[in-house]
C-alpha cells in the first residue's frame, strides 16, 4: 500500500462566535500544536495510524464528509475517504481530542523506540 500523506494544518484561525470572544478556544490551540507535532512523527508509523489521524484532523477542521467516495482506481484516496468516514459520528471536539491523544501515543512510541 502506498504511503499515506497527513494532511498539513491551515494557517487560519479557527472561526469564533460571540461567546468565544472573551477567552481564546484553548482545545484548537492545543489541536494546532498537536497537528504541528504530527509532522514529526517518523516515518516508521504505520499507514493504519496515519489514516487514523487523518481521519480524525478531517473530523475535526471540516466536520462530516463532504464528498463522495473515490473510485476503486483512486486507492490512496479511497483509503482516506474511508478513514474520515469512519470517524464521521464524533464531534469536532471529540475528534480534536482523539487526534491529541494519539498524536502524544505516537509521541511517546517513537521516543521509547529510539531510547
Amino acid at each position: 500500500m502506498a504511503s499515506i500523506d497527513l494532511p498539513r494544518p491551515s494557517n487560519s484561525k479557527k472561526s469564533t462566535d460571540a461567546n468565544e470572544n472573551e477567552t481564546p478556544s484553548l482545545p484548537w490551540e492545543e489541536f494546532e500544536e498537536f497537528a504541528e507535532k504530527a509532522k514529526t512523527l517518523p516515518d516508521t508509523i504505520s499507514n493504519e495510524d496515519k489514516l487514523l489521524l487523518y481521519g480524525l484532523y478531517k473530523q475535526a477542521t471540516v466536520g462530516p464528509v463532504t464528498t463522495g467516495r473515490p473510485g476503486i482506481f483512486n486507492l490512496k484516496d479511497r483509503y482516506k475517504w474511508d478513514a474520515w468516514k469512519a470517524v464521521e459520528g464524533k464531534s469536532k471536539e471529540e475528534a480534536m481530542a482523539d487526534y491529541i491523544t494519539k498524536v502524544k501515543q505516537l509521541l511517546e512510541e517513537a521516543s521509547a523506540s529510539t531510547s
